[in-house]
């Protein structure tokens, strides 16, 4: 028997614009939570997701198992999301959400909701009416008020969720915890402020806690956080995890709480790609509760929410040999144009001076155009002449900001103190973008055994490390492995390694306890580097490192010897300009042993 279809429509006059709603409502996975929707069993999931993104999905309602297939969420942000589910088993046949957000006049945003439902059953012709008619109107109405007093108090989605109640046992152990993070050095104001969080925020905050992410809610500085979370792993509140990231999706794939459980191959489900890992963009380090302060359960109540894939603004699912046109307004930028499932894409970059409109055709053969132009506020046509479904997508290239990537985590002296165990297993090798790498020696350190004997002398070079140590941390770099009297750093900046390099020879040359000066060499280079384990310690190695260490060994301990590569990196430019840095720098060419006769551009930087 074939039941009419019910159809639902509200509409909200909210204060808010819709690019400050988009955040909230997109957040589909929250709302569903927030408006009483099941949570997902995501272990019943019966089939892998189609090439054009459909999935099939499971929940129980009072009972009742449901299971249907959902289509990939479509969206243009930040105006309209919208849904559709064919079920295969509970009350409900078909199911459609679309929301919209329109600007008003004054600033705020007409906010409509609308739902399609037909019953398969006399259950559904109950339920439909009850669940969606009454009680969810209710539910949705609240959701759209209370997320727009959120934005209008300039307050994080997290912070919707009501403070998950704290008993005074629990509370003086978080007390001492916090007591605990002071004491590793971390400011009360922020450690306080972290084990809070960690005490009262809901489930679905910590599953996985970003320490970017949470430096800018808190308007805090995102080292000040990243190390907190460090420290607090010490002292038993968090966890530390790695979650591999999608290059499509970019959604952790992923998550193993060390990097010798990290393989360079991952497969994304969603995106049905197999990819290569590298530290610089596909690794995260997130953080999770320690299971013994707090047992957190983030379940699963959406798995197609646009917030879920941020740096997508629009998607749209076209059926065979069909096409639609998408109104944007973009930032400028640069932008990849996609069907997903086909290796078919296109490059975009929008400019304000760029044409009003473009066209993208998903084709089931011929490479595509140039590279496209468009202007902030435009229109798109996608156009499908293939004879399958397509998923068309709109995404911004640039990476996100807010990832702590480990090819950044793991050039930082704190973590190669606190995680000195934590290395890749015996013969993986992982990129980790660019680094400038660093070699020091000292000068005529042979000399200095023999003329104040073996002890002294050693005590004289572990003192020189602790300075070197101390220089390249403040910098925020990290000391990677000592070889007898030698140094090897890394930095993600090469800025930071000079003006490192240059104070650790001052202060070795000078000293301030009255010591005999000790003459540093050191040479740098920037480059790409692979990341390995060597005695049981995170390691680098490629040409990168072995040009820096042959820079070294043409020092002569009153200069650092630097690549053209560094000399011409912005930040070390401006280094060298400043006036009360009192540097000049000299130009010189060079061989270098092991790189077949070539000839080097190199740089010599000293003091005047």
């Amino acid at each position: 028997m074939l039941y009419r279809e019910f159809h639902y429509r509200w509409e909200y006059d909210l204060e808010s614009s819709p690019e400050k709603l988009w955040p909230f409502v997109a957040d589909t996975n929250r709302f569903n939570r927030d408006t009483g929707v099941p949570s997902l069993d995501l272990q019943q999931q019966r089939a892998k997701p189609s090439k054009s993104g459909r999935r099939r999905l499971r929940l129980r309602a009072f009972g009742v198992p449901i299971e249907w297939d959902e289509t990939p969420f479509e969206w243009v942000r930040p105006s309209r999301i919208g849904v559709t589910r064919d079920y295969l088993k509970g009350p409900v046949a078909k199911l459609a959400v679309l929301i919209e957000l329109a600007p008003r006049s004054d600033g705020g945003t007409k906010a409509t909701y609308q739902v399609w439902a037909r019953p398969k059953s006399p259950l559904g012709l109950v339920a439909i009416p009850l669940q969606i008619g009454v009680l969810g109107a209710r539910r949705f109405e609240k959701a759209f008020r209370d997320y727009d007093q959120l934005v209008e108090a300039g307050k994080e989605l997290s912070e919707h969720s009501e403070a998950r109640a704290v008993t005074e046992t629990e509370q003086r152990r978080f007390d001492a915890l916090a007591e605990k993070l002071t004491g590793k050095g971390i400011e009360s104001g922020l450690a306080e402020r972290l084990v809070n969080f960690v005490a009262r925020a809901d489930d679905m905050d910590l599953g996985r806690i970003r320490p970017y992410s949470l430096a800018d809610t808190w308007s805090e500085e995102r080292r000040d956080v990243l190390e907190a979370c460090f420290q607090a792993t010490r002292v038993g509140l968090l966890d530390l995890q790695w979650d591999l990231l999608c290059p499509m999706c970019r959604g952790p794939q992923e998550t193993s709480g060390s990097l010798k459980d990290i393989h360079s191959q991952v497969h994304c489900e969603g995106c049905q790609i197999d990819f290569n890992v590298n530290f610089d963009r596909f690794v995260e380090v997130t953080f999770r509760p320690n299971a013994a302060i707090r047992d957190v359960d983030p379940r699963t109540y959406c798995v197609g929410s646009p917030t879920r894939t941020p740096h997508i603004v629009a998607q749209q699912l076209l059926k065979p040999r069909s096409d639609k046109v998408v109104t944007l307004a973009l930032e400028e930028g640069r932008y990849r144009i996609r069907a997903a499932g086909q290796s078919v894409e296109q490059s975009l970059v929008v400019r304000s001076s760029g044409p009003p409109s473009a066209t993208f055709q998903a084709r089931s053969i011929g490479p595509t155009c140039d590279e496209l132009e468009l202007s902030t506020n435009c229109s798109l046509s996608f156009v499908n002449n293939t004879d399958a479904e397509q998923l068309f997508v709109l995404e911004r290239t640039a990476w996100s900001d807010q990832a702590a990537t480990a090819a950044e985590v793991t050039a930082l002296q704190m973590f190669r103190d606190l995680f000195s165990a934590e290395a890749l297993r015996p013969g993986e090798q992982i990129s980790v973008g660019t680094l400038t790498v660093l070699f020091t020696d000292l000068r005529n350190s042979t000399q200095l055994y023999r003329e104040i004997g073996d002890a002294t002398a050693f005590g004289r070079v572990l003192n020189h490390f602790d300075v070197l140590k101390n220089a390249i941390a403040k910098e925020d770099g990290a000391l990677v492995k000592t070889i007898g009297d030698a140094v090897m750093a890394v930095f993600r900046r090469p800025a930071a390694a000079l003006r490192a390099m240059l104070k650790a020879q001052q202060e070795l040359a000078f000293p301030q306890d009255g010591r005999d000066p000790l003459t540093l060499k050191a040479g740098m280079h920037s480059g790409p580097c692979i990341a390995v384990t060597l005695n049981d310690r995170l390691d680098y190695f490629g040409s990168t490192v072995n040009m820096a260490a042959r820079l070294e060994g043409l020092s002569t301990g009153s200069d650092v010897v630097i690549s053209s590569t560094i000399f011409d990196d912005p930040d070390v430019r401006e280094l060298l300009a400043e006036a009360n840095a009192d540097l000049e720098s000299e130009a010189f060419y060079a061989s270098l042993k092991g790189f077949a006769e070539e000839r080097f551009e190199l740089i010599r930087v000293r003091r005047k």
